[in-house]
């Protein structure tokens, strides 16, 4: 970052100052990330009965703001730059922007894996994949420069990482906000595990109540009630729908309330 900063100031280019300021962004998002993983591990206590997993989630929801705000620093930049074309040094450019590339494709790769599963990680990934996208930019831009002297150049492709990072960005803030609006999960619906659980439980003429929500990326949870026939044996219609739930719709942490009359939620 702070070579980027240095090459822009010397080169002018406004493609290394917006990946540099990108790197700013990120060294506080990825310590956020770093610092959400480590209270992940800390254990439950009793006025946190689910531990620290939503930090996760809220780590992934700043970072997404974060990069909103860089986009939009970028854009302001970029039509300035237009209007006011600067000179450019296109061959420091063009050094700074490789060693910039070499650094985030090494990142980039470390953090690939476990992207899949943890909103967090994603949430770093995507920011390192929008400095990638700036090195390219970058490497693209001084090439460009130094073969035609066209300077517009910069600016406009700076733009275009910015609309590539806009769209990431959009993506993580729309996952990140609907766990914590507790909506229910792609992978879950309602309505299907409602039908699901009559289908299949005998002794059970309904079921309501259904609450599924996400804890944080992988972890569903779920609260319903089940209207048990007279004569049903609990024990086993509790065994059955655990079982229906697991093997199903992947979900192992649920509370089922069994009601041998009626709802006393509704007396």
């Amino acid at each position: 970052m702070t070579v980027e900063v240095v090459g822009g100031v010397i080169s002018g280019s406004l493609a290394l100052l917006a990946d540099a300021g990108h790197m700013l962004t990120d060294a506080a998002a990825l310590a956020l990330a770093w610092i959400a993983t480590r209270l992940t591990l800390r254990p439950a206590d009793p006025r946190r009965s689910y531990g620290y997993h939503r930090a996760q989630v809220l780590a992934a929801f700043v970072n997404a703001l974060a990069l909103f705000g860089v986009v939009a620093w970028i854009v302001v930049e970029a039509v300035q730059r237009l209007r006011t074309p600067h000179p450019i040094e296109g061959l420091t450019m063009l050094g700074v922007a490789i060693a910039g590339l070499c650094a985030n494709v090494t990142v980039y790769l470390t953090l690939r894996e476990g992207s899949e599963d943890n909103l967090n990680v994603a949430a770093a990934r995507l920011h390192v994949l929008g400095d990638l996208l700036g090195s390219i930019g970058a490497v693209a831009a001084a090439a460009i420069i130094l073969t035609t002297g066209w300077t517009p150049v910069d600016p406009l492709l700076s733009v275009l990482v910015a609309v590539l990072i806009l769209r990431s960005a959009w993506s993580l803030l729309r996952k990140s906000t609907r766990i914590l609006m507790e909506n229910a999960p792609d992978s879950v619906d309602p309505v299907e595990l409602r039908r699901s659980l009559l289908a299949t439980l005998h002794g059970v003429h309904d079921v309501h109540d259904v609450h599924c929500w996400s804890l944080t990326t992988g972890q569903t949870m779920l609260t319903l009630h089940l209207a048990l026939e007279h004569g049903a044996d609990a024990t086993a219609v509790l065994r059955e729908a655990k079982r229906v739930l697991a093997d199903r719709f992947e979900i192992t942490h649920s509370a089922l309330q069994l009601e041998h009359a009626e709802c006393p939620d509704e007396v």
